[in-house]
Formats: C-alpha cells, sequence, structure tokens
C-alpha cells in the first residue's frame, strides 16, 4: 500500500476534485493507539482495491486536519477513521475495529 501524506488543509480540496475522477480514502491514525496501530497493519496486509489514492493522516501532528475533514465531510471525529471519498462526498465512514478492507472494496465496486 502507497499511502499519501495527509499534511495541510489544501490538500483536502485536492482530495475532494480528485474524487471527481478517482475514489479517495483518508484514513486517521493515532500512533499512540493500539486499536489504530492494528486497523493500519490489517489494511496494510489487506489486497488493495485498483482506482484508490490512499491518505494517511497522523492525527497527533495534524488534529487541526482532522477537524477540517470532519467540517468539510460532515462526519464525526473518530480515530481509527476511515473515509471514502467519491465526487466530493464522503460515500463510506467507519471506525475502530468496524474498519475493513473488503467491506471498502465493496464500495469500490458497487
Amino acid at each position: 500500500m502507497n499511502w499519501i501524506d495527509l499534511q495541510s488543509a489544501s490538500q483536502l480540496t485536492d482530495i475532494q476534485n480528485q474524487s471527481k475522477e478517482k475514489y479517495q480514502l483518508i484514513f486517521k491514525h493515532s500512533t499512540r493507539c493500539s486499536i489504530s496501530v492494528m486497523i493500519k497493519n490489517r489494511l496494510e496486509k489487506s489486497a488493495t482495491p485498483n482506482g484508490v489514492d490512499f491518505y494517511y493522516l497522523d492525527l497527533l501532528q495534524y488534529r487541526n486536519i482532522s477537524a477540517s475533514i470532519a467540517d468539510m465531510f460532515h462526519v464525526y471525529h473518530e480515530s481509527p477513521q476511515v473515509l471514502l471519498i467519491k465526487n466530493g462526498e464522503c460515500i463510506y465512514d467507519e471506525s475502530h475495529n468496524a474498519i475493513s478492507m473488503d467491506e471498502i472494496s465493496s464500495m469500490i465496486t458497487a
């Protein structure tokens, strides 16, 4: 899996715009949370669907970006959390142990 580091709020507009051409996934990760570490490892070991850009947000370094994500995509902040963006909208939002690459893949092929 090739993560794209999410390090600036301006990238959120890029993600929103790019989602009109290709699915965009944001993974919000807390490096201090054992559940988050487990979910990240599970995602990285899973087969990744084609046609998706995978963004990684380190919540401890970029907490302000997490707040911007919640506002822009109308979701509650959680950690760990994954958002799938298509056509500028969040079409899938899940957190903690409910995060599943199989479910993400089913949203992409739907």
